[in-house]
């Protein structure tokens, strides 16, 4: 049954999970306002597309270069979004290395195992699309901030939560709070921006919540495996040995990561004739280098972080250097010269189980929702677990009393 009503939400971020709950909101009839959050210049999150507005045909998806389904029960944004057009179904080759070099054209790793899909035109368009799926006419499914970081949070007297960022300049307020990733929940924040709080804890010190409290607690208790990736950009005279391996990506098991230290390397020719490789590293190289963010990164350019170029080109050498090796069996005439090699680093890429149980999922004394992939249930730690939780959390939020 279709409900409308006039409160707010305030989503963090506008990764999967993020625009999934957006467009579950609206889908389910809620026509209140909703405003998302995200420090990057668009959707997408871990499943974005670096492009540029001065090369119209640059994409490269520098995060997850695919979805997989497992479950018997998809989450049930999938046929919509498949019939919009926005995703559709992934034929790349896949192969994985075992080891020192042993290839194994065809065999998937956990992450390609069931129902295999991309993005249109990138990884983007699944962000994208959910972002469609919510919009009504005039009415977009959220009203977006992109390139703008949350750094505080405060839950006013009336009950409401404000937004602030890192300048304490107000941003944003609404009814109920929605973290679609753990960082403004998690003490990694405090590690990794030197702040002197958790936002949220800190706000939550005064609300007598004990729901909430418990989430918190178990959330600083997750933990979560890093990544540093590296993009190369090889032009037409040089994409051609790329272009023509016998796959377009190539997982890694624990023993070549640990050999080479790299999880995954992803080969995406473009149209007009250039070749994209991105590498993302194991959690034990990026683990060596969190300190290194990476110029291109958005973080890093919001909270005006100390970038160390030297330190910066050593990781980009140490990686490039790894997938020239690990490759050189099945490619001939390797080389960087014109590859235009950029590096970016996500602190919490993949979370490792136990998560969030579905129990403190929602917080109704304290009106604060979480989802992502971080929650336990099915597609734990993938995108079909950001699709579920945020399915999931619209109805919790609704059958709460959102109005």
């Amino acid at each position: 049954m279709a409900r409308s009503g006039s409160g707010s939400v305030a989503v963090i971020g506008a990764g999967v999970a993020g625009c999934a709950t957006a467009a579950q909101l609206r889908r389910a009839g809620f026509d209140g306002r909703i405003s998302l959050w995200e420090t990057g210049r668009g959707p997408g999150g871990r499943a974005s597309t670096r492009r540029s507005r001065g090369d119209g045909a640059l994409a490269i998806d520098h995060g997850a270069p695919l979805l997989n389904i497992r479950s018997e029960r998809p989450p049930e944004l999938l046929e919509p979004l498949l019939e919009g057009g926005w995703i559709t179904p992934w034929s790349g080759l896949m192969a994985l290395l075992e080891g020192e070099s042993r290839l194994h054209i065809g065999r998937p790793d956990v992450l390609g195992i069931g129902q295999l899909y991309r993005g249109a035109d990138g990884m983007d368009g699944l962000c994208r699309g959910l972002l469609q799926l919510g919009a009504s006419g005039a009415q977009p499914a959220a009203e977006a901030h992109y390139g703008t970081l949350i750094r505080s949070l405060e839950c006013a007297s009336s009950g409401s939560w404000r937004l602030r960022d890192r300048q304490g300049e107000f941003q944003g307020e609404a009814d109920w709070l929605v973290l679609s990733s753990t960082l403004l929940a998690h003490p990694r924040s405090c590690l990794l921006f030197e702040w002197p709080e958790v936002p949220l804890v800190r706000a939550a010190a005064s609300l007598g919540d004990l729901q909430l409290d418990h989430a918190l607690t178990t959330i600083a208790g997750i933990r979560a495996e890093a990544r540093s990736n590296l993009l190369l950009l090889f032009p037409p005279e040089d994409a051609l040995p790329w272009s023509s391996l016998p796959f377009s990506l190539v997982n890694f098991d624990p023993a070549a990561q640990q050999r080479w230290g790299l999880r995954r390397i992803s080969i995406q020719p473009l149209p007009d004739g250039r070749c994209a490789v991105v590498a993302h590293s194991s959690d034990a190289f990026a683990a060596d280098h969190l300190d290194v963010y990476g110029s291109h990164s958005a973080v890093a350019r919001l909270l005006d972080l100390p970038v160390d170029a030297g330190r910066e080109e050593d990781v980009i050498q140490a990686l490039a250097r790894a997938v020239m090796e690990c490759l050189a069996p099945w490619i001939d005439d390797l080389t960087l010269e014109r590859a235009s090699p950029q590096l970016m680093r996500w602190a919490a890429a993949f979370p490792v189980a136990p998560g969030l149980p579905p129990s403190l999922r929602l917080c109704p004394l304290s009106r604060v929702g979480f989802c992502g992939d971080y929650l336990d249930g099915e597609g734990f730690g993938r995108i079909e677990g950001a699709l579920h939780s945020a399915e999931q959390l619209a109805a919790s939020l609704l059958q709460a009393g959102l109005t």
